[in-house]
């Protein structure tokens, strides 16, 4: 709740019904907030996560788009029930695909549906965001868009060639949001490392893979949704980017983790 207003303060996770968007749920269920339950098929576990934010104590609702689809996408804050829109505060951009590919693979369909879930949604509904915030007319310290990167971003390599290009380039609009929405939208970026089991990784390939970095420990999932958490409460925070993964983006690795354990090439 807003603990002056005494009103919700609500929060959209992209692709929250799994994964890092559930934990990011849960976290900000914590925090207090109510959550809006993206997902684009995972319908059962959507509604179990409802269930379970609503046993915490918090609102909570599931809706559904697939973020590929752009009409549905422009419209997707529109459609929210009136009084959870009015109290909409922030924006998790967490929802996006991994497709395997190299720089010589033909593929622009491909790209194309990666730049659309990767990078073309999260700016939309940032900016429509933006919008209502603006509308409102006052100051909004809870007004905030996160999106959530990969640290790949600051640890090139050619793996995931496609997925790695949108990544980028929403990398990029975080500064680029945050100077043209401002002052009315806070615009944030945090780069996950490893944390949960990614592609064709089998469970022996992850447990070696998610302790190459720095602290040769695992990333929990709990301290990313954390960092996030603490993004959108900090009313400083607008126009940086966050790696949270143990120091992994420090390791300069040739190949992506998954492929480096098994080729030699990680530390």
């Amino acid at each position: 709740m807003d603990a002056e207003h005494g009103r919700p303060r609500w929060v959209l996770i992209t692709g929250a019904a799994a994964r890092l968007g559930r934990e990011l749920a849960l976290a900000f269920a914590q925090a207090g907030w109510s959550v809006v339950v993206h997902h684009r098929h995972s319908h059962a576990a959507a509604q179990q996560l409802v269930a379970q934010l609503h046993a915490m104590g918090r609102q909570a609702l599931a809706v559904q788009a697939d973020l590929a689809d752009a009409h549905r996408t422009d419209r997707l804050l529109d459609e929210l029930p009136d009084e959870v829109g009015t109290h909409l505060h922030a924006l998790i951009n967490n929802a996006s695909e991994f497709t395997p590919d190299t720089g010589w693979d033909e593929g622009r369909e491909r790209l194309r549906r990666l730049l659309d879930v990767n990078l073309l949604a999260p700016l939309s509904l940032t900016q429509q965001l933006a919008r209502r915030i603006r509308a409102r007319g006052e100051h909004d310290p809870w007004a905030c868009a996160v999106h959530i990167l990969d640290q790949k971003v600051h640890n090139l390599n050619p793996d995931y060639y496609s997925y790695t290009l949108t990544k980028l380039a929403l990398e990029r609009a975080v500064g680029l949001q945050a100077q043209a929405l401002a002052p009315w939208l806070r615009v944030c970026g945090v780069s996950p490392g490893l944390c949960y089991v990614s592609g064709p990784q089998t469970e022996d390939n992850f447990e070696r893979a998610r302790r190459v970095n720095l602290l040769r420990q695992p990333l929990q999932p709990a301290a990313v949704a954390a960092a996030v958490v603490h993004m959108v409460h900090n009313p400083a925070l607008t126009g940086c980017v966050l790696p949270v993964d143990n120091g992994q983006h420090r390791l300069g690795l040739a190949r992506d983790v998954m492929f480096a354990v098994d080729l030699g090439l990680a530390p």
